[in-house]
């Protein structure tokens, strides 16, 4: 089994990472962390016109460049090496996903060339107050009467939700478990949304309150969730190679302190101590590596029909509990290494350690993951 990218694909990173370079460098970021949509219009809507980013895996149908994952998962990897604040997770891996995977070709004829063109961000509502990613913990209720569906219901935590222009929420009605479309680009009655305050404030979220608020169903009545799982598999995919790009920043980060900095006349890489930790952060980071790799040839071959069908739900879990917990390892030990500088607010490593562990529980925490891998594999 193959998992080299190709020479279209290694040339895509690098024009995605000099273009992060150029223009998404700490300043930017730390400019962000305190505005309040927590991402740069300009910046999007270049990453669309000038890099096509947004309708990488957007069918040519729908406006795209009919791409897939493996693309996908290359630009998250470096911009989760440049810490990148835009709502790439948010629109992109889970709401273009969801989209896609309803079914419904008039909803995506109407949504996706909008989100490829960078015109509209959407994003994937379904946490609640439970904090469960789960089916059973929907309790958003849907209702039909004469003027459409209505929704009734609390979202939080929703990635991007106070700036989106289209919500897809996760509701349930006397069928079962659909998705719904609000609009908010558009007047938008019976929508309250508010930014809440989150460790990683490189990442937005917020909560969002729906009260007789009108919607659009995607795709049938109570057969929902099957495209709200296949956009949390996907979604969790890309997030792990996101984690496995800021893993490799900070390993480059801690390598380069520890040939600077000078202790007792020599580096304080040439300690024993400083060797094993090094050490320890390149081991967790290319198993990291080999897991969202696998991942994303799971996620694109289970999108062409091939083999990877079978293997993406199990792949999926897999890379998310071990590039979470290598994100983690590997942003702690940056911090430990670059010694009293590190903790500060100065330094960029808090900023990382902080999205790793955000990103940790984002779609569902490590031990939530084993416990579907145990189910999958059957103990």
């Amino acid at each position: 089994m193959d998992f080299t990218f190709s020479a279209e694909q290694i040339e895509l990173g690098a024009v995605v990472r000099s273009f992060l370079d150029d223009h998404a460098p700490e300043s930017e970021v730390r400019r962000l962390m305190a505005d309040e949509r927590g991402w740069d219009p300009a910046i999007w809507a270049r990453l669309a016109t000038e890099i096509g980013l947004q309708g990488l895996a957007v069918p040519e149908l729908y406006g795209g460049a009919g791409f897939g994952p493996l693309e996908l998962g290359v630009a998250f990897e470096e911009m989760g090496r440049a810490l990148l604040c835009a709502p790439f997770l948010s629109s992109i891996g889970l709401a273009a996903t969801a989209l896609l995977a309803s079914g419904d070709e008039g909803a995506c004829k109407e949504y996706l060339p909008a989100i490829a063109a960078g015109e509209t961000v959407a994003t994937l509502a379904l946490n609640e107050d439970s904090g469960s990613w789960t089916e059973p913990a929907v309790t958003t209720r849907a209702d039909r009467g004469a003027g459409g569906w209505r929704l009734s219901g609390d979202k939080t935590y929703v990635l991007d939700g106070h700036t989106a222009g289209l919500l897809l929420v996760v509701a349930r009605s006397r069928a079962g478990t659909g998705v719904f479309a609000v609009d908010v680009c558009a007047a938008a009655p019976g929508v309250t949304r508010t930014a809440l305050p989150t460790l990683d404030q490189t990442r937005k979220q917020a909560r969002i309150e729906l009260r007789d608020a009108p919607a659009r169903l995607i795709g049938e009545d109570g057969a929902g969730w099957a495209a709200v799982e296949q956009a949390l598999r996907v979604g969790a995919v890309l997030l792990a190679a996101e984690q496995v790009g800021g893993a490799s920043r900070v390993l480059d980060m801690a390598v380069r302190y520890a040939k600077d900095r000078h202790q007792f006349g020599r580096p304080i890489g040439s300690f024993q101590a400083i060797k094993h930790k090094c050490a320890d952060m390149v081991l967790q980071l290319e198993a990291a590596r080999s897991a969202a790799y696998h991942a994303l040839w799971a996620a694109a071959s289970d999108v062409s029909g091939g083999s990877g069908t079978a293997e993406l739900p199990v792949a999926a879990s897999l890379a998310k509990v071990y590039c979470s917990e290598a994100y983690t390892f590997c942003a702690g030990e940056n911090v430990q290494i670059h010694g009293g500088i590190g903790f500060t607010w100065e330094h960029p490593a808090h900023l990382y350690l902080k999205r790793a562990k955000s990103s940790e529980t984002l779609l569902g925490s490590p031990a939530f993951h084993r416990e579907r891998l145990a189910t999958l594999v059957g103990i």
